[in-house]
């Protein structure tokens, strides 16, 4: 995809707030690790509200002193070292993952390790690829399909490299992005205000960068210096760069004496100067501001990028180069001098022009600074932010078709033989908290859901529901008509009566204990306990109380419906649910109240679940409202965060997002999916649901396969690992809504099939 329609099309609907960079880094001596290096350090200056850090690959273990930032290292030739750090990763946080990929820096054939890592990760990945070759081999060409194969976007830095990706390796125009390699942002000069500082003034300089090895053709240029010295005595020719470390180990400095030597049997050993060592950015800049030309004399076409002429351009340099295939793209129209490969005469005859017209050089000069403005470091993190942005919204729209299969160990894990207890440390019951009747009655409401499914079998159940019901029978105060709430782990109450909330999900649980449980001596106390607590609603002022016990008036008049006492009752909370609705309503908010806060969407469901047509239609346009509100750009389901919820007039919240809303609003998208039959309620609810699995603001899933619990909360760049009473019921009880509301689907259309056939019969007799 050509870059600018890219960016242009992009909207940053999410926030990316944790990123890792892998690669090598600095202070490696290698291209890659500086480009990474700075890729980092400009990204961080630009956006310096995100987290970033970076994952290095290390071929000498050990030996590298690196800066703050990198937080991980790993052997680039330990197989199980690429498992480790993928493990890192996905308990880290990161919500993307930006790759530097390089053959060479990754072990086993042709750096196939590397899949390992890219199997494991579970956040959006996007590569960039230095090196894109046109001839691969069959392992080469292998790797590289499997990295495109698993990341979200492959970045290259010219459009050479985006027509390989698509003719030779077949990779969709749709998965490639075109950044160009960045550069530092410097002011156009003048070379010589710079030259004296290397005691050059009055010299014509030509330089070039880089580490020294063979293929960078350095002899051709220092062959094509007798005839340019001949016509301009004043020149020098720069080689700046330290030998490439590999080279040293292999063969020491053997191919930097050798073009000492042939600089001395030219004649022009007074003309060169090496400088060996590896330039820092700063270093490097200076020596750039005081070269008239940046000389790159490469022997071969395959070089898909290079960060030196990039640096060059960038700063404004008249550049001569043989015809790579960067340097094919970044010169074009003017911009520079091709030469043709392994000609030292063409390299003199350029250079000769260069410094016989200062015109031509200075207007080539201008071009170059002029084209390469859109590859400042500031536009190219910022083409990358975006990149990130797109990649974490394309990631949630991942499609979760299987719900996950019913696991009720953290549920059993939380319980004890007094009750389920109230919060947890990751995984473990947190049992300084204590207990409550607001988590006991959600487990009660989930364990009448679960008995009434015949298609489970867990020997748990039954004990459980003795549980939650002794616990419920307990917090019940006869002479105040009022449950407690809060019950320390010594089974001390620790209030005389509880919360409007706890009361109204009390009357909930008895209710659903009437509808469903298949034990009459439950169902007996049950309704001996819903009919001594009900009428203390009508002195509580909670719209949410109401809304429970409403739904709990539901569930009570499903078993018995000619009870014409509860059925006027649920119309008075109805009627207080209505007037609320008149007193806070506005053009632009179609609400209860004046704030979005908790358990919204249990409002609108209580609503929907009466048998009064204003109530239900109330129900139902404020659940179209909420609905809109609770749905991302990107159509995934987006909760009011806890974190400050939503005020009238106000923005929402977007974070710490709990899972009891996404079960509040798939009960209430199931009960209007009831009232009008339209499937649309049902997508709804599923859209819903998938936020457990991943389909959210940051691709994360809260839904834990390994214990069967739900993490407390979606935050920016990672989910709360505690997994409390609350989550996971609510988790479970939306799983429940949704199977339950299968079946009945599904018994309808049974019932619909045998009347036609009954219906059928009929007719043939």
């Amino acid at each position: 995809m050509n870059s600018n329609k890219l960016f242009s099309d992009l909207i940053d609907t999410l926030p990316v707030r944790r990123i890792a960079f892998l690669g090598d880094y600095f202070p490696r001596q290698c291209g890659i690790a500086t480009f990474t290096h700075d890729l980092r350090t400009y990204f961080q200056k630009r956006y310096e509200d995100l987290d970033t850090f970076v994952v290095a690959v290390e071929d000498h273990p050990g030996t590298y002193d690196y800066p703050a930032e990198v937080k991980y290292t790993f052997d680039q030739n330990s197989r199980s070292a690429y498992l480790e750090t993928a493990k890192y990763l996905n308990e880290s946080g990161v919500e993307a993952l930006c790759l530097q990929h390089e053959y060479g820096i990754y072990g086993g054939e042709s750096g196939e390790y590397i899949i390992d890592l890219l199997n494991r990760v579970k956040m959006p990945v996007i590569t960039t690829l230095h090196t894109v070759l046109q001839d691969p081999s069959p392992s080469q060409d292998r790797v590289l399909r499997q990295i495109a194969e698993r990341s979200s976007f492959l970045v290259v830095m010219s459009e050479k490299g985006r027509q390989f990706l698509e003719t030779i390796y077949e990779i969709s125009p749709e998965k490639i992005a075109v950044i160009p390699h960045g550069i530092p942002d410097v002011p156009f000069s003048n070379p010589d205000d710079f030259k004296n500082k290397f005691g050059l003034e009055n010299k014509k300089v030509v330089l070039t960068f880089g580490l020294i090895s063979p293929n960078k053709g350095i002899e051709t240029a220092i062959a094509a210096l007798p005839a340019v010295v001949a016509k301009h005595p004043e020149l020098t020719y720069v080689v700046l760069g330290a030998t490439h470390p590999n080279l040293i180990r292999e063969r020491g400095e053997e191919y930097r004496n050798s073009l000492i030597k042939l600089a001395e049997n030219l004649g022009v050993a007074e003309h060169v100067q090496f400088h060996n060592r590896f330039a820092e950015l700063e270093d490097l800049l200076q020596y750039l501001e005081m070269a008239d030309v940046y000389l790159t004399p490469y022997l071969n076409a395959a070089q898909i990028t290079s960060g030196t002429l990039a640096y060059s351009v960038g700063c404004g340099k008249a550049v001569v180069s043989t015809p790579y295939w960067h340097a094919e793209e970044l010169l074009a129209n003017n911009r520079g001098i091709l030469v043709p490969f392994g000609s030292s005469e063409a390299i003199a005859e350029a250079l000769i022009h260069m410094f016989d017209d200062p015109q031509y050089r200075q207007e080539m000069r201008e071009r170059a600074y002029e084209f390469s403005r859109p590859m400042v470091w500031r536009e190219v993190v910022g083409n990358y932010r975006q990149l990130f942005g797109y990649s974490v919204s394309s990631r949630i729209n991942l499609n979760y078709t299987v719900m996950p299969s019913l696991k009720l160990d953290h549920l059993y894990r939380l319980t004890d033989s007094t009750g389920i207890i109230q919060h947890a440390r990751y995984t473990l019951p947190h049992r300084e908290e204590g207990y409550c009747t607001d988590d006991n009655a959600r487990a009660l409401l989930l364990a009448s859901y679960l008995d009434a499914d015949g298609e489970i079998v867990d020997a748990r159940i039954p004990w459980m529901i003795d549980v939650f019901s002794s616990f419920l029978n307990h917090a019940f105060d006869p002479e105040k008509g009022r449950f407690r709430n809060f019950m320390s782990y010594g089974r001390e109450w620790l209030e005389s009566y509880g919360s409007d909330d706890s009361h109204g999900r009390a009357i909930w649980a008895l209710g659903g204990m009437i509808a469903r449980i298949r034990r009459p001596d439950l169902r007996n106390w049950a309704r001996d306990l819903f009919d001594r607590s009900i009428d203390k609603v009508l002195e509580m002022t909670s719209p949410r109380s109401w809304a429970f016990t409403m739904l709990g008036l539901s569930e009570y008049l499903h078993r018995y419906p000619g009870e014409r006492h509860k059925r006027e009752l649920r119309k008075q909370l109805g009627d207080r649910l209505c007037g609320l609705l008149r007193q806070a309503a506005r053009p632009h908010w179609y609400w209860f109240e004046p704030i979005l806060s908790y358990d919204n969407a249990r409002l609108s469901q209580a609503l929907l679940c009466s048998d009064v047509p204003e109530h239900q239609l109330v129900g139902l346009h404020t659940l179209e409202w909420l609905r809109d509100v609770q749905t991302a750009p990107a159509g995934h389901f987006r909760p009011i965060g806890s974190e400050g919820f939503y005020p009238m007039g106000s923005e929402p919240a977007l974070f710490d997002q709990q899972p009891l809303e996404a079960a509040a609003s798939i009960g209430a998208y199931l009960a209007a999916h009831a009232y009008t039959g339209l499937d649309v309620w049902h997508d709804a609810a599923n859209t819903a649901f998938e936020w457990y699995l991943g389909k959210n603001d940051t691709g994360l899933p809260l839904y834990d396969e390994t214990s069967g619990g739900c993490y407390d909360g979606l935050q920016p760049h990672s989910v709360n690992c505690n997994q409390g009473a609350e989550s996971c019921l609510a988790f479970l009880m939306a799983r429940a809504e949704i199977r339950a509301a299968q079946s009945q689907q599904q018994s309808a259309i049974m019932q619909k099939k045998a009347r036609k056939q009954a219906e059928s019969k009929s007719l043939n007799n």
